[in-house]
């Protein structure tokens, strides 16, 4: 067991390792400063070609002349296009002058260089007017946590702060639907679909339960000499031949769970894990709804999940820290898998955003050396990192409130606070008489 391990070589180790740890430190922050200071000359090129072409006497393709024509002097002395240097211009110019508090903090170092893109990418699709009020709040969600688990909660938060409603915006994009032929090398192509998110998301949800059952009984097979193992394709081959045999035959053209046409494969279905405010769910409010682990999907969707599926719960968060504390259901153990499931969203290892829903319920402290099957001691980890509790020298221990506290083999410690839910529940108003909200 973990607790067991001694640590690979020893002190001499943990030097090596402490020395690598400080070595990094140091180089980002420099990289960042150099970052920094590339961003702003590359705003300053823009700022001096909008200078340049903004004579009252100017013809309207000045201003593009003169941007392309500092692109090409800056290209020669980056060894690029002056086409690459151009786009840079001017997301550097929407970085700089557009979320200077985000840089100022990138600065400081109290976020990184992948925080201020994930600030940036959700909030340039607000009016310019809302930036600096959205970039306030950003920054504070982005302090402490890594830029793939805040960026979802972000692209919500804008959505939320949008003039126009979310389901609205959604309408207007889904009519962008489409599928693209890209031709590649080696007599290979890329076939892009731009759907739905709960649409994509299902469909890769369903290959990967399918390929997974495929590997699974391919693996058994051989380890029970039942067949020779001449099958060598990896989970991401399998995924790809069942998305053709799907799309050309209707069904899988061969069932290898049970080497027929007709086998159990074909009965998988799409799995996806919503979160919806109950104002969403009643038609009251049309704001976005979370896709665990992934993004924001419209509500019209998100009802129409709520009202098919055959399992879903209220939830109920705490107004001050928005950690759910309760669900309508007091079964155990499944009962207690979704509260968790609605807790921990994700993997909670430092960083990690797999979906709750495609990860292992872990006992914090193990179950064989005492540990109890209680909310207080479990906690949702992918395979890796579950992995990575048992056989590495990685400790972790449960605080109140679903607070984990990583310690890490040099003796650094992470906090991963349970996650804040992407979307609010909020009181309702009554008047005496009404029902309780729901």
């Amino acid at each position: 067991m973990a607790e067991a391990m001694e640590t690979p070589g020893g002190d001499a180790y943990l030097a090596a390792i402490a020395g690598i740890v400080a070595d990094v430190e140091d180089v980002e922050r420099r990289m960042a400063a150099v970052q920094i200071a590339q961003l702003r000359t590359l705003a300053a090129a823009g700022r001096l070609a909008e200078e340049q072409g903004a004579h009252s006497n100017a013809r309207v393709t000045l201003h593009d002349m003169v941007l392309r024509s500092i692109s090409a002097e800056v290209a020669g002395a980056m060894r690029t296009t002056d086409r690459t240097v151009q786009r840079r211009i001017g997301e550097a110019r929407v970085t700089i002058e557009g979320f200077p508090a985000a840089v100022a903090a990138w600065e400081a170092g109290r976020i990184v260089q992948g925080h201020v893109r994930a600030i940036v990418d959700a909030g340039v699709n607000l009016p310019a007017e809302l930036w600096a009020e959205f970039e306030a709040i950003a920054i504070e969600r982005c302090e402490g946590e890594t830029p793939n688990r805040v960026r979802g909660e972000l692209e919500i938060l804008a959505h939320r702060m949008h003039p126009r409603s979310f389901a609205e915006r959604h309408e207007e994009a889904a009519a962008g639907r489409c599928v693209r032929l890209i031709p590649g090398r080696e007599g290979m192509s890329d076939l892009i679909a731009t759907l739905p998110t709960v649409i994509a998301e299902g469909i890769h949800d369903r290959l990967t339960q399918q390929a997974r059952a495929i590997v699974d009984t391919r693996d058994e097979r051989a380890a029970n000499s039942e067949v020779v193992a001449t099958d060598a394709r990896t989970t991401d081959q399998v995924r790809a031949d069942v998305f053709a045999d799907l799309l050309l035959a209707g069904t899988p053209a061969l069932d290898d769970t049970r080497d027929t046409t007709a086998g159990p494969l074909g009965a998988i279905c799409a799995r996806v894990q919503v979160l919806v405010p109950a104002a969403t769910l009643t038609g009251a409010d049309d704001g976005p709804c979370d896709l665990a682990g992934r993004s924001p999907i419209d509500p019209a969707t998100a009802r129409l999940l709520a009202g098919a599926t055959h399992t879903w719960e209220r939830l109920f968060h705490d107004p001050t820290t928005g950690v759910t504390v309760s669900t309508d259901s007091y079964r155990v153990p499944s009962g207690m898998r979704r509260f968790l499931q609605a807790r921990d969203q994700h993997c909670r290892f430092p960083g990690c955003r797999v979906a709750a829903i495609r990860c292992e319920v872990d006992h914090t402290h193990d179950y064989a050396l005492g540990g109890r099957t209680e909310l207080s001691n479990l906690a949702h980890l992918c395979q890796r990192h579950h992995s990575m509790k048992q056989f590495t020298a990685w400790r972790v221990r449960q605080l109140s409130g679903g607070v984990l506290e990583w310690t890490s083999p040099l003796g650094r410690t992470y906090r991963e606070d349970a996650p804040t839910p992407a979307v609010a529940f909020n009181a309702a108003a009554t008047t005496p008489g009404d029902p309780a909200p729901f």
